[in-house]
C-alpha cells in the first residue's frame, strides 16, 4: 500500500506548492481536479482542498460536494477550500472591507487542537484573499484568528475537519510546515515512507513488470530529468535500452562531447547523432520565435524517427516528462492545456508504447534520484535549458557564426557562476544575443558591433521566476571578458525583469 494525501486542484496558483511541501514530508501526494475525487482508491488517507482564483458565491466558481467525505478521510481546506467547505454547510462568506495579501500572525490559538500542536501564539501565516468567513455554521469552532481575519482557522466539532484561511504551504508561513506536518503525519497518520530511495526500488521492480525484454528508445537532451529518466532505466532493464542524443548544433559549447562522455561514464548505451547542417539549413532566414520551434521541433522528431528505426524491435518510447508537465496537460476542467511529450506524435507516428518513469515527481525530487543513483552532481544541478536550445536566445535569425558568438558569451557568463560559486545558488542562466548593433571603442578604434544582455533568475518551479540579484564585482567581470574576449560583441547588458510580466526565456 502506497500511502496517498488527494490534493483537490480549485485552480490556485500555488496547489503545486501544497504538493511539494507534503512530499518533503515523506509523503506521497496526488493532485486531481476538484471534481474527480478518486472515492474508491484505498491508499487515501487524507484530502487536502486548495486555493482558487474565484469566490465561493461564483455563478462560475469550481464546487464540489464535501458531504460524502466527512468522516471517511481527514479534511484540511486551504483558503477557498475552507470557505468553500463552511459556506456549503451554512456559513457566511462575504468580501472583506480590503484584500488582505501578505504577513499576518495567529492569535487566540487553540493550543491543544492537534492542527496546531507546537504552534505558538504570534505565530506568522501568509494571507491573500479578498473574502472571509464571517460565520461558522453550526457544530463549527474558531480555533485561531490573526489581527484581522476573527475566523483564521476553524474545525467541524467531533470530525476531522479544518479549515484555514491562510496558506501553510508558501515560503512565507513559517509554521506552515508544522501544521502541515500536523495534519499530514499527526492526523492523517502517514508513515512517511516516501522517498527517492523507496521511489528507486519500487519504480525499477515495475519498469520490469512493465517492460519485459521489450527494447525501449530514449531521447536524451543532456538536461537531469531525461538524464535520470535513462539512468533509471538503465538500472531496470540495462541493455535493452538504447539513448538517442540530438545535436541540433544550437547546444552550448563543447556540450554535444562533454556530454557524451558523461554519458558514457554512466554506462549508457549512447547514440549520438551530429544533425546541425540539417537544422541550420532548415532555420536559414527564419526570424519568428514560433516558426523557430515548430522547425526544430519537426526536425528532431525526424531525426529521432531516421536513427530510431535503425535498431530492431523495439516497442517503447522513453520519456523524462515530470509530475508539473502531467498537471499542467490536464486542466481542473479535464481539458487538455498543451503537450508536454518531448517527441511529440512520435509513439504513434513509430507505433510505440509510451514509457514515463518520472511521471511521479517534481524536478526537486528528480535531483535527489539522480543523486540516490550515484550520478555526478554537475549533471543533477545543472540549469534547465530550452528544447531549441540557443535558437531562442538569438533573436532574430539563425547562423552558425551567430549560434558560435554566443555559445563562447555564454560559457563565459556560465563558467564565471561556478568558478564565483554563483551557479547553484540560481535557477537558471544564459546570455541573449539582441539584434541591435551598437557603437563602441576598442584601442583607439571606433566599433560597430553587437548587444549581448545576460539573464539570471532565481525560482523553485519556473511558474514564477525573479532576476538574481548578482554582485555588480562578478556582473563587471563578466561583461570585460566578454567584451575583450568573444570578437563580435561591444556591450553587455543584465535583464532585470521577474516571471510575470516577463518570461525567463526571451522568445
Amino acid at each position: 500500500m502506497q500511502q496517498k494525501i488527494i490534493i483537490l486542484d480549485f485552480g490556485s496558483q500555488t496547489t503545486q506548492l501544497i504538493a511539494r511541501r507534503i512530499r518533503e514530508l515523506n509523503t506521497y501526494c496526488e493532485i486531481v481536479p476538484y471534481n474527480k475525487f478518486p472515492h474508491h482508491d484505498p491508499d487515501v488517507i487524507g484530502v487536502v482542498l486548495s486555493g482558487s482564483p474565484f469566490s465561493v458565491y461564483d455563478e462560475k466558481a469550481f464546487r464540489t460536494d464535501v458531504a460524502p467525505l466527512i468522516g471517511k478521510y481527514p479534511l484540511l481546506g486551504i483558503c477557498y477550500g475552507a470557505q468553500m467547505m463552511a459556506y456549503q454547510a451554512g456559513g457566511a462568506v462575504e468580501p472583506a472591507d480590503s484584500r488582505e495579501y501578505g504577513r499576518a500572525h495567529l492569535t487566540d490559538i487553540d493550543v491543544d487542537n492537534p492542527l496546531f500542536r507546537d504552534i505558538k501564539p504570534g505565530a506568522q501565516v501568509w494571507m491573500s484573499h479578498g473574502d472571509t468567513i464571517t460565520a461558522l455554521p453550526e457544530g463549527y469552532h474558531t480555533i485561531a484568528s490573526t489581527e484581522k481575519v476573527a475566523i483564521a482557522a476553524y474545525q467541524k466539532a467531533g470530525t476531522k475537519l479544518w479549515g484555514v484561511q491562510f496558506h501553510p504551504e508558501v515560503f512565507h508561513s513559517e509554521c506552515g510546515t508544522q501544521i502541515l506536518s500536523n495534519f499530514v503525519i499527526g492526523i492523517c497518520g502517514s508513515r512517511c515512507t516516501w522517498s527517492a530511495e523507496s521511489f528507486i526500488e519500487s519504480t525499477v521492480q515495475s519498469l520490469r513488470e512493465q517492460l519485459g525484454n521489450d527494447k525501449v528508445v530514449l531521447g536524451l537532451s543532456g538536461g537531469v530529468d531525461s538524464s535520470v529518466a535513462a539512468v533509471l532505466l538503465n538500472k531496470a532493464i540495462g541493455k535493452n535500452l538504447t539513448c538517442i542524443f540530438v545535436d541540433h548544433g544550437l547546444l552550448r559549447k563543447n556540450e554535444f562531447s562533454d556530454v557524451l562522455h558523461d554519458y558514457e561514464c554512466l554506462g549508457l548505451n549512447v547514440v549520438g547523432v551530429d544533425a546541425s547542417e540539417h537544422f541550420f539549413s532548415e532555420l536559414a532566414g527564419v526570424s519568428d520565435p514560433e516558426r523557430k520551434r515548430k522547425i526544430i521541433g519537426k526536425g528532431f522528431i525526424d531525426v529521432f524517427e531516421q536513427e530510431a528505426h535503425k535498431l530492431s524491435d523495439v516497442r517503447w518510447l522513453a520519456q523524462g516528462t515530470i509530475y508539473p508537465d502531467c498537471i499542467e496537460s490536464l486542466s481542473i476542467t479535464g481539458t487538455t492545456i498543451k503537450s508536454h511529450h518531448n517527441v511529440g506524435g512520435l509513439p504513434e507516428k513509430m507505433n510505440l508504447r509510451l514509457c514515463e518513469p518520472l511521471r511521479l515527481l517534481f524536478k526537486d525530487e528528480v535531483r535527489r534520484v539522480g543523486r540516490q543513483l550515484g550520478m555526478p552532481e554537475h549533471l543533477i544541478t545543472r540549469h534547465p535549458f530550452p528544447g531549441p536550445g540557443l535558437a531562442v536566445r538569438i533573436l532574430g535569425d539563425i547562423t552558425p557564426q551567430k549560434v558560435a558568438i554566443l555559445q563562447e558569451a555564454d560559457h563565459i557568463f556560465i563558467q564565471g557562476l561556478r568558478d564565483w560559486n554563483l551557479y547553484d545558488s540560481v535557477w537558471q542562466a544564459g546570455v541573449i544575443l539582441l539584434p541591435v548593433q551598437s557603437v563602441g571603442v576598442m584601442g583607439d578604434e571606433r566599433t560597430y558591433e553587437q548587444a549581448v544582455a545576460l539573464r539570471a533568475v532565481t525560482s523553485t518551479d519556473a511558474m514564477t521566476a525573479d532576476w538574481a540579484r548578482l554582485p555588480y564585482d562578478f556582473l563587471a567581470e563578466i561583461s570585460n571578458k566578454i567584451i575583450n574576449r568573444v570578437k563580435g560583441i561591444n556591450r553587455v547588458t543584465y535583464d532585470i525583469s521577474s516571471k510575470p510580466p516577463a518570461t525567463i526565456e526571451w522568445e
